[in-house]
């Protein structure tokens, strides 16, 4: 009877021992699927409401949560699903509160995985709400910083590559709203502005799919800068009345103009050869009396291989871009890095200040005032010999300088040349005189053993013309040029 007793009594402890057990806090309750833990509850119930809709029922459910249990393994996740909550729920105010949440949830847990997602989630709540290029750009700008901010951040995410191919899609939005008004002064020949917005351009969006154009339209806004300056006529220093310039300072400020317009349509040929102005660009630099460069063939396959992930949007799509509030992206890049920080931007003004300090024939001292010294105090209302005046453009009412007594150049186009309004006097070689020759960046340098010769120097060899028209898919559609030069 009493062994009965005693084996009794060791079932009833080994019971108690296993009721013990079975209600232990568990170690780990994102994994218990089946545990009884309150906050593990709250959360799950919270999960279904947002997986039904209910917003408010999951929102309420997880701020109980997170006042209830401060110490709970959920809190984090909790807070994060706050802002999933506003951000699945839509809408201008939800969208606001959403991206306050998330900035809220990086503050107190910086150094979480999900932090890296809270802020991908912030960029694409301003991705969501963009515009057309031609419409307000408030969110496809905030869109790119906060891309930015989390490549940066947070570099070693597996969320990258996606914010990565979001920001290519941003700029491509962004490059085509400065496009526009770059092509927009170029139509009505305000070389300057268009100049300054679409130098601005190709500077900060290398990959934006009209990047040849932008480029094709500089070495256009240059030329039509050229034409003005052919028009104004030339004085001696004797005698300067207004709206004249000095022969040596004309051509050398013509010279200087050339040059930029022939390194825009350079560039073209060497970064985009296989794009639509790459036929146009190298008509233009024959006109100019310019080297042709030639692409290699590793430009030839990275200009290829961007072109090819480009997509390209159907009828349907098309029509559907004319109702739908955001900016189509299908032109975006697939591959290629976006630049992550801003180039200096140019400015209308160092564009006015650059022309005007070459067209005067003085250095160029960066943003600092220039001075310019009038030479013919005896005009009513001039200024005396020894002021100075703020550089002003030699174009329109402009006052007529003259640059300090120098020695006879001798690439000084001399005043009985025959005056050409298309095209800069060519020589015997075909080349411009007061122009250096380019730097040719696929010459054989002497001295190079070609011997060591491998496949990297193959893929830096000039590309054959067979290789960069049987490359070329797309027919070309370019801008037509309104003015003759």
């Amino acid at each position: 009877m009493s062994r009965r007793i005693t084996l009794m009594t060791v079932l009833g402890m080994l019971l108690l021992i296993t009721a013990a057990c079975t209600n232990k806090k568990s170690v780990n309750p994102l994994a218990g699927v089946n545990s009884k833990q309150p906050d593990k509850i709250l959360f799950d119930k919270a999960m279904d409401a947002m997986r039904h809709n209910r917003f408010d029922v999951a929102r309420l459910t997880l701020q109980t949560l997170i006042n209830t249990y401060p110490n709970s393994e959920f809190i984090a996740r909790a807070k994060l699903a706050v802002g999933d909550s506003w951000y699945a729920e839509g809408g201008t105010a939800a969208l606001a509160q959403a991206e306050q949440e998330y900035s809220d949830f990086e503050i107190f847990f910086p150094n979480m995985p999900e932090a890296a997602e809270a802020q991908l989630k912030i960029a694409n709540i301003h991705y969501q709400q963009m515009e057309k290029a031609d419409r307000d750009y408030t969110h496809a700008k905030r869109a790119e910083d906060e891309y930015r901010k989390m490549i940066l951040q947070y570099p070693d995410s597996k969320l990258v590559p996606e914010a990565k191919q979001r920001l290519l899609e941003v700029q491509e939005v962004l490059g085509e709203r400065e496009f526009e008004i770059g092509r927009f002064y170029y139509l009505r020949q305000s070389y300057v502005a268009s100049i300054a917005r679409l130098q601005s351009l190709v500077d900060k969006y290398p990959l934006y799919s009209r990047a040849d154009e932008a480029l094709y339209l500089l070495g256009q806004d240059f030329e039509g800068q050229i034409a003005r300056a052919r028009a104004i006529p030339t004085c001696d220093a004797k005698f300067l009345p207004r709206g004249c310039m000095l022969e040596k300072n004309k051509g050398a400020y013509i010279a200087g103009l050339t040059k930029e317009a022939s390194d825009n349509y350079a560039k073209i040929l060497t970064r985009y050869p296989l794009m639509d102005r790459s036929d146009d660009a190298a008509k233009r630099l024959a006109a100019l009396h310019q080297p042709v460069p030639r692409p290699t063939k590793a430009d030839v396959a990275r200009n290829k291989a961007e072109i090819d992930s480009r997509g390209d949007s159907s009828t349907v799509q098309g029509l559907m871009n004319l109702i739908k509030r955001g900016p189509d992206v299908a032109n975006a890049a697939r591959i290629g890095d976006p630049p992550l920080v801003d180039p200096e931007p140019v400015a209308g003004t160092d564009v006015v200040r650059r022309e005007t300090t070459a067209a005067m024939g003085l250095p160029d001292k960066g943003k600092d005032t220039v001075g310019v010294q009038i030479l013919n105090p005896e005009q009513p209302g001039a200024t005396p010999p020894d002021a100075t005046v703020p550089g002003r453009s030699p174009f329109g009412n402009a006052l007529a300088v003259a640059s300090p007594p120098a020695k006879p150049d001798p690439n000084e186009l001399t005043p009985n040349a025959p005056p050409d309004p298309n095209e800069l006097k060519p020589t015997d070689n075909g080349v411009d005189p007061a122009l250096p020759p380019p730097t040719q960046v696929n010459e054989i340098q002497q001295g190079h053993s070609s011997s060591s010769a491998t496949a990297s120097a193959d893929s830096s060899a000039p590309a054959s013309d067979q290789e960069i028209s049987s490359s070329k898919k797309k027919k070309k559609k370019g801008l037509k040029k309104l003015i003759p030069f």
